[in-house]
Formats: structure tokens, C-alpha cells, sequence
């Protein structure tokens, strides 16, 4: 081995190394979340993460940098869900058939969203990052409601507030409801909107 082939390898290793820790960092800050801890301090992501607290420095300068990396994972997985083909042909039940897709994210962003909602007023990013959740999750109802409930003012804002997050937590963890039962209700509600005269 030449003595410019060995600096090249130790570069590589930890540049290896780097991605390693940053990778850790990212999936302690989700455990510890999912765990329901909704603030956790850099001091916990790096005991759980196995890294010193330089470290998680380093990779990021701030937690809203942590917070940053972690919702591009999430959006990752919300993706996989939302972009699925739709069963139903009819835009009726294509609008229905939302109730069960966004549950199904709702379900999975849970722990994230809540802690986000707790840290909005310390975090621009959080901040911006849930008006972007409510822009995007509107945009698909634009995309997929019947062109007469786009135009019905009234029945196409009670859709997007059925369809929110806010409704679905609400019928989650205040009214204690199931995520089965959730969607039920919801379906339920979604179809006597869509159906008013």
C-alpha cells in the first residue's frame, strides 16, 4: 500500500464513520419520540445514540437542523402510504378512501407530530413545516374531491377539517376512540357531507 493510497482509506473511514453517527443521531431523536418523550434535549439523543454530545454537534448545529433531517425521514414514509393507487374509481370514494390512508400516516407521525405541535413556538422550521402538512394534505383533496365539492365552499372546508390531523387525534387520544373506530366514524362523516344537498 503507497503511502497516498493509506490518507484516501482513513478519509473514507471516517467519512463512513460520520455517516454512521449522523444516521444513529437521526434514529435515536425518532426512538426517543416514538418512546413519547415530545422534547428531548441533545443530551438524551446522544446517550441513546451512543455518541457524545460533541458529536450530535457536529453533525448538527442545532436541533432545528435534528428536527430538519428527522422530517425528511417521516415525509419519506408518508410518501410510501400516500402514494398509493386508489381501489375506488368513483371520486366519492376516492375521498372516503382518504379517511384510511391518512389515518394510516396519522397513525404512523403520531408521536412526531404531537412533539412538533409542542415545539412549533421554539422552532421556525417545526413552525413552517406544519402549515406545509396542512397545505399538502389540502392539495390532495383539491386533487381527488368531485368537481362539485370544490366548488361547494362550505362541504369542501368541512372535508379538509374531517380529513386533518387535528380531527383525527382528536377522535384518537380526547375521545379515545380506536383507529379502526376513528376511521369509521370519520368515513361515516366524510359521506353525509358529501351527500348534503
Amino acid at each position: 500500500m503507497t503511502r497516498t493510497e493509506q490518507p484516501a482509506e482513513e478519509t473514507d473511514g471516517r467519512r463512513r464513520r460520520g455517516q454512521d453517527n449522523r444516521a444513529r443521531i437521526v434514529a435515536a431523536m425518532l426512538e426517543i419520540i416514538r418512546d413519547g418523550e415530545v422534547s428531548p434535549g441533545a443530551e438524551q439523543v446522544a446517550e441513546r445514540a451512543d455518541v457524545g454530545l460533541r458529536t450530535v454537534f457536529r453533525h448538527f448545529k442545532d436541533m432545528d437542523s435534528l428536527y430538519r433531517e428527522m422530517s425528511e425521514v417521516i415525509e419519506v414514509e408518508m410518501r410510501g402510504i400516500a402514494g398509493q393507487p386508489f381501489q375506488a374509481e368513483d371520486p366519492h370514494e376516492r375521498v372516503v378512501e382518504l379517511v384510511a390512508r391518512r389515518g394510516a400516516v396519522f397513525e404512523k407521525i403520531g408521536p412526531f407530530k404531537r412533539a412538533s405541535d409542542v415545539l412549533r413556538h421554539r422552532s421556525r422550521f417545526l413552525d413552517d413545516d406544519g402549515d406545509r402538512l396542512v397545505v399538502a394534505l389540502r392539495e390532495i383533496l383539491q386533487l381527488v374531491a368531485p368537481e362539485a365539492i370544490r366548488l361547494d365552499a362550505d362541504r369542501f372546508e368541512a372535508l379538509d377539517l374531517l380529513l386533518s390531523w387535528e380531527s383525527w387525534s382528536r377522535l384518537r387520544r380526547e375521545q379515545n376512540l380506536s383507529p379502526e373506530d376513528a376511521r369509521r366514524v370519520l368515513e361515516a362523516a366524510v359521506r353525509r357531507v358529501m351527500d348534503a344537498d
